[in-house]
């Protein structure tokens, strides 16, 4: 039995006219009527009752077409929803963050590709950089957003946003009266940095900067992610260098200054698979690349 048969059968159920029927079907009259008796014998069932004037649906005729009207529904449903699949319409999409980039670079993109393709599920995933780079490899990320360095074969890496690192202070900190502030300035302040697993780069980074000025720095707290790190400046535990995207988070009793030798920046990247076969991802990335190029 061929699904073509069960259409043909349709057309004639709804016409119950031989001549009407093949019009509708762009086909002619003697092989119609061929394929219904074909179908009949299949099912062993007679479907239609026919005479020189008219035709008729039998019982058993009106039930088969009934349930095959259901049936051929549910096939072009599922078609229909295979194509929009392999269209990268529909799906799921499994996406891993660093907690930093929740400030400026996540909130748009998501929003744009909700917009975009709202049938497909969106996971997110909030992990480290450490993790990101181990769920890319086994399968159970499609594409992270997380810190730099990152090196291997198998992952696209891109780069999405820079931001200056300046220097974050309780309101009532000295140094926020400077004019110009220098790195040598924090030599006996208590800093409160972003820890080496959290932001590799950035604490390798700094802490080369500062000896190359002369001290090494007085490192009294770590903090696994800005919202901590800016609470305990906030509470006058110390001061700390952020990327300028995390003002927003803190603007009430913190103080932002820019060091004048301070040659720092932050940076984002995304990776994803280079065989990930995930055809919402090609769309994500297409919108990814769309911001980037703003």
């Amino acid at each position: 039995m061929e699904l073509r048969h069960l259409r043909y059968f349709i057309v004639v159920a709804e016409e119950l006219h031989f001549g009407k029927a093949a019009l509708r079907l762009q086909m002619t009259q003697p092989p119609l009527s061929q394929q219904i008796k074909q179908l009949e014998s299949e099912i062993g069932v007679t479907l239609l009752n026919r005479s020189k004037r008219n035709v008729q649906l039998t019982a058993a005729g009106r039930v088969f077409l009934k349930q095959i009207k259901e049936g051929l529904s549910q096939i072009d449903h599922a078609v229909d929803m295979a194509q929009r699949t392999a269209r990268g319409e529909l799906g799921k999409l499994v996406i891993g963050f660093v907690g930093s980039a929740t400030y400026e670079i996540m909130p748009p993109i998501i929003r744009h590709y909700r917009n975009q393709f709202p049938s497909v599920k969106i996971e997110l995933r909030e992990l480290s950089t450490l993790y990101q780079v181990n769920a890319l490899l086994n399968g159970h990320i499609d594409i992270g957003v997380l810190h730099p360095p990152l090196e291997n074969d198998k992952l696209k890496v891109n780069t999405v946003r820079k931001s200056h690192c300046v220097l974050a202070l309780p309101k009532q900190h000295p140094l926020t009266q400077k004019n110009q502030v220098y790195l040598k300035d924090l030599e006996k302040e208590s800093l409160i940095i972003i820890a080496k697993e959290s932001w590799p780069s950035l604490y390798i980074k700094f802490n080369f900067l500062c000896e190359k000025a002369g001290f090494t720095p007085n490192i009294d707290q770590e903090a696994t992610e800005f919202q901590m790190l800016l609470g305990l400046v906030s509470a006058g535990m110390g001061v700390s260098i952020v990327p300028a995207a995390t003002k927003r988070l803190y603007n009430l009793d913190v103080v932002y200054k820019k060091i004048e030798d301070l040659p720092m920046h932050a940076s984002w990247i995304t990776a994803h698979r280079k065989d990930n076969p995930n055809p919402a991802l090609k769309h994500f990335i297409e919108v990814l690349n769309y911001f980037l190029n703003l």
